[in-house]
């Protein structure tokens, strides 16, 4: 029991500008146990990660581990939003999968080719959710070189308050 509740809580920012397909990706992750935020457009996700003006900067108490966005949506798009993350020195590591109702293999392959992890056909299903763990993983073991760099032997205990000794 003890391990269960050690594992960490992966933070997702959800992005949609629809009401239901919202909630049901938010409900969908957090039955997955993920701690979710969503936002119902690009730029509102853009501001949450502190990138809407050049000079914001990003929030670093807030962790965001994946983002999942719509494809079409009014004003940018989930891959408008996709480049900007895949842009930004410090947002460009975190997993970006997009989703779409409609399967254009063109679009697809466009977004995978700027850095998508995945790409989901809606509706969204638990079986795709069970697809974001491995990119959840991987881009989390790239963070504890950064978090445990100091001189000297150390032992580092992840992802307990990320502490290092």
């Amino acid at each position: 029991m003890a391990a269960v509740e050690a594992q960490p809580q992966f933070h997702v920012l959800a992005v949609d500008d629809s009401l239901i397909d919202r909630k049901l990706i938010e409900k969908l992750l957090k039955t997955s146990s993920y701690q979710v935020t969503s936002v119902d457009s690009a730029c509102k996700a853009l501001e949450f990660l502190g990138l809407l003006n050049e000079e914001d900067q990003r929030n670093s108490d807030i962790k965001v581990h994946l983002i999942i966005t719509d494809y079409s949506m009014p004003g940018m798009t989930g891959y408008d939003l996709l480049r900007k993350i895949k842009e930004s020195p410090s947002l460009k590591d975190i997993p970006v999968v997009i989703m779409s109702s409609e399967n254009i293999p063109s679009r697809i392959n466009r977004c995978l080719e700027e850095g998508a992890e995945e790409f989901f056909l809606k509706p969204v299903q638990l079986s795709d959710v069970s697809k974001l763990k491995p990119h959840l993983m991987k881009e989390n073991s790239k963070e504890i070189p950064s978090r445990c760099s100091s001189s000297g032997p150390q032992q580092c205990f992840w992802p307990a308050s990320s502490i290092c000794i």
